[in-house]
């Protein structure tokens, strides 16, 4: 019987307690101030990072992790497994997929298969835990991927960006973009697609972002349907809480989940953003 490794990197934002009980290995990633280069979830804090990034003149970068890195934790889970699946972010918006192929290729050790969850965040982090769920009965490695792959089709995360200034400074809005949305004061609402981010809707108010974000939720839900559902902030851990329990009041079938927007992801979307994301559990 093969003995399976669950790998995930660290955009999935599992909690540290919830990854050691459900045997997940977490591979981060890289917030780069300045010439300080750290690793998230092990080196810095969301809330650390969030301070820092309310006193610095220049938006911090990041980068993927290294394939010398996969290698190493290949090594180390290969003493006690058969085989190893790793569960990445997307592929479209980073090149943690594909260095994770690379070094996976090269690794002899043990046979290595990466899946893209072609999304990030905690919804990232359902398809580790349901893959860490399967290997923990003793499901092949087929079969596991099998269910990650029927779950894509109904999985989906919507957010909201509070501050359009990351969004122009990631290049992900023009100069012209940038003026007249703060000037109207959008709050863009924005979704996976094709692998990447893109905006999904244009709305002038927080209220109506959330209040979208939410009947599209209802979409799914309304049928009362087994979902896993998070709520995702960007430092705004009490308003997150207000929105759980709303819908945790409305879908007492569905499990919800209080998440965040980690460095890696918060240096791209900004703070005080929102998100809903979800998986329908009931995909056979």
């Amino acid at each position: 019987m093969s003995k399976i490794a669950i790998v995930t990197d660290s955009t999935a934002y599992i909690p540290e307690e919830i990854r050691e009980k459900n045997n997940i290995t977490m591979v981060p990633l890289n917030v780069i101030f300045g010439e300080e280069v750290y690793r998230e979830e092990w080196d810095i804090t969301g809330e650390d990072f969030y301070y820092k990034m309310k006193n610095t003149d220049k938006l911090p970068t990041t980068s993927q992790p290294s394939i010398g890195l996969f290698e190493e934790t290949f090594r180390e889970l290969a003493a006690d497994h058969d085989e190893i699946i790793v569960v990445t972010l997307s592929s479209g918006i980073s090149g943690t997929y594909q260095t994770a192929v690379a070094a996976g290729s090269m690794f002899d050790g043990l046979p290595v298969h990466v899946f893209d969850t072609e999304i990030s965040c905690m919804v990232q982090g359902f398809y580790a835990l349901e893959a860490a769920k399967l290997a923990g009965e003793n499901a092949s490695s087929a079969d596991i991927l099998k269910r990650l792959e029927a779950l894509r089709s109904r999985t989906k995360a919507y957010f909201m960006a509070d501050d359009l200034s990351h969004l122009h400074r990631g290049g992900r809005l023009n100069g012209a973009q940038l003026f007249i949305g703060s000037m109207l004061k959008v709050k863009p609402v924005l979704h996976f697609e094709n692998k990447k981010i893109v905006p999904y809707e244009k709305v002038r108010t927080e209220k109506k972002a959330l209040a979208k974000i939410k009947a599209l939720l209802h979409e799914e839900a309304r049928h009362g349907l087994p979902l896993h559902i998070a709520v995702i902030h960007a430092n705004r851990q009490e308003k997150a809480e207000q929105l759980a329990e709303e819908i945790r009041l409305e879908y007492p079938e569905s499990t919800v989940y209080i998440s965040h927007f980690g460095p890696v992801i918060g240096t791209h979307i900004g703070e005080g953003s929102l998100g809903i994301g979800w998986m329908d559990m009931s995909v056979s």
